[in-house]
């Protein structure tokens, strides 16, 4: 039997973002067809449509973050999968060594064709089923962020509970999941935001506090609240990196995964060696972590923040959105 669906294609940097219609290859052995009903914007979908990231490959069909319904496994070994519903690990390769990913990791999204579609075929062992009480929507803002977040906290800064932590950026999904899962973890969570009513909405989610750093001192407000952070986790790097060394205790630990303002203007040696920091890079994630991280959300019944909903045809209008920083939770595109 033919399947035809349709699909988000984006053929060039800045788009457009055209409805195409495919036909569903025949899967193999160890595959699996998921019926996407919503799927999850993430800045790196963003930064493909712009031309900001590397490896880049048109036409693609972008989309890391899918949740749905199996309907078609390539082996008759996997078909206890069809008819379930499910979410999307979009770590794709990871490889052996929960240390480091193996030199065929890759992010579902490009080159792979991505969640942008009413159909995604993935490897069976990157399907979890969805977390208990989650609504498709609300499965599909979970995985790259969720994913990220989890590997950041527990396997990179292997936090505690009753430490002091500072999220930056609060608003965006990553910097969301950091906050419900650290919340979850009774451990003490300060944010920073480029704006005071994020910052009321994060302290309304457990936050105990945090800064503007778009004005003057934030640095001096976050020390007078805290007086120094165990563990801060940044995705922004550029000129604020600084201020962020002097924020961490003794010891203390600087998590980052990405660098959206570019490398830190100045790195002072002398504050990191001294104060014996450790610097740790980290991105996405295991299938175990994956798995854990699921775990955790439906044990401690954690709702991912959704900022809007989007019919899949209105995707040039969530990449707006986005792109104008406004959002706070994860942007669906969904498809019912």
């Amino acid at each position: 039997m033919t399947i035809r669906y349709r699909a988000l294609v984006l053929t060039g940097i800045g788009g457009p973002l055209e409805v195409q219609e495919r036909e569903l290859r025949a899967l193999q052995a160890g595959e699996a067809a998921i019926r996407i009903r919503a799927a999850a914007l993430n800045h790196r979908d963003l930064w493909i449509y712009k031309g900001q990231y590397a490896g880049l490959k048109f036409p693609v069909i972008m989309g890391s973050d899918g949740a749905g319904i199996v309907e078609i496994v390539g082996s008759k070994a996997d078909a206890e999968w069809i008819g379930r519903q499910v979410v999307v690990n979009p770590s794709l390769d990871w490889g052996n060594s929960l240390e480091v990913q193996g030199k065929d990791f890759r992010i579902l999204g490009l080159p792979d064709a991505g969640t942008f579609s009413e159909y995604v075929i993935v490897p069976v062992s990157n399907l979890v089923a969805t977390p208990n009480g989650l609504t498709l929507e609300e499965a599909a803002a979970l995985p790259l962020a969720g994913l990220t977040a989890y590997r950041a906290l527990f396997t990179r800064a292997k936090i505690k509970a009753g430490e002091k932590l500072l999220i930056t950026g609060i608003g965006g999904g990553v910097a969301l999941a950091l906050l419900r899962f650290a919340v979850a973890a009774k451990v003490r969570v300060f944010v920073t935001s480029g704006s005071k009513q994020k910052l009321d909405r994060a302290i309304s989610l457990g936050a105990e506090g945090g800064a503007v750093y778009r004005e003057e001192g934030w640095a001096e407000v976050l020390a007078e609240q805290a007086v120094a952070f165990d563990c801060i986790v940044d995705s922004a790097g550029g000129a604020g990196f600084t201020h962020l060394c002097d924020l961490a205790r003794p010891g203390g630990r600087l998590v980052f995964f990405g660098a959206t303002v570019g490398n830190p203007t100045e790195l002072v040696l002398r504050k990191i060696f001294w104060k014996q920091l450790n610097l740790l890079g980290t991105t996405m994630g295991s299938s175990e972590e994956f798995s854990a991280m699921i775990r955790m959300v439906e044990d401690q019944k954690i709702i991912p923040v959704i900022d809007q909903v989007f019919h899949f045809e209105q995707a040039a209008a969530a990449l707006d959105r986005m792109d104008e920083s406004g959002q706070f939770g994860k942007l669906i595109l969904s498809f019912n």
